[in-house]
């Protein structure tokens, strides 16, 4: 091993520092994470995606670094569950980053760009979740891209509550408000049919289960009732039946009864 070899490997490259996240940023990655790689597992595609992991793009400066929110990494093996990454060792840089936007937004909106520009992701999504109408300076949502010849350069300022993915090949819609913020994907053109989470799956599963035995019951009742019906009818109908054989045999002893008093009297 070489002496360069040597002082590489003896720099330290953190897994994480202490920032620090607010809880909104985390519920929201935490959601987020995991929605993007069922859709690109469904889709096809071979990738690993991340959260709140550190990249590093120049080897030996263990500073030259960022922690995207959520990030995808194309022909990456998903079940993998690297500390950190180190770009240079990769076959290409991450396809797709989201940040989202922190108390600090002049840090996401001004000096984060031209880094992820730098190390070559084809497409940044900047959210910032504390952007309202009255927001002077504050904008929902950034979406910078590399274009060709135009490089990379910003594609996308808007305050709406969706946007597309060109990387992603779907939309990213934020839905609730306040600390109920979240980004969901969407997965039609108009932007209105979500993935569902697990625990939404779960839900629908179990609320299925819960319908198909309701429908089950309500089915056997109605059998039952059917059943009870039909016995109470053919209990109805013995009787009657049995009345009518009583009523035939009693007019026969009145016959037989008139006919002997008429030869009696004779």
């Amino acid at each position: 091993m070489t002496a360069t070899a040597r002082r590489m490997d003896a720099i330290h490259y953190p897994e994480t520092d202490h920032m620090g996240e607010d809880a909104l940023q985390r519920f929201i990655a935490e959601l987020l994470r995991p929605l993007v790689a069922k859709w690109l597992a469904t889709s096809g595609r071979r990738t690993f995606v991340g959260a709140d992991q550190f990249l590093y793009f120049v080897e030996g400066d263990p500073k030259q670094r960022v922690a995207p929110d959520v990030y995808v990494m194309p022909g990456v093996d998903p079940g993998l569950a690297p500390p950190c990454w180190k770009l240079w060792e990769l076959d290409a840089p991450p396809s797709f980053a989201l940040e989202i936007v922190s108390q600090n937004h002049r840090k996401d909106y001004e000096k984060l760009p031209p880094v992820y520009g730098r190390i070559g992701v084809r497409e940044l999504v900047i959210f910032d979740p504390r952007a309202t109408a009255r927001s002077r300076v504050r904008v929902r949502w950034q979406v910078w891209r590399r274009d060709g010849a135009k490089g990379w350069k910003l594609a996308l300022r808007s305050m709406a509550d969706r946007i597309e993915s060109r990387e992603l090949g779907c939309g990213l819609r934020a839905v609730g408000s306040g600390s109920s913020l979240r980004l969901r994907l969407a997965v039609d053109p108009a932007g209105d049919v979500l993935l569902p989470t697990e625990a939404e799956i779960a839900d629908a599963e179990r609320t299925a289960r819960a319908l198909a035995e309701a429908k089950l019951a309500i089915s056997d009742a109605q059998v039952g009732a059917e059943r009870a019906a039909r016995q109470r009818a053919e209990e109805v109908a013995r009787i009657e039946a049995e009345r009518a054989r009583e009523a035939e045999r009693e007019n026969m002893r009145l016959r037989e009864t008139l006919a002997k008093l008429q030869r009696g009297g004779r």
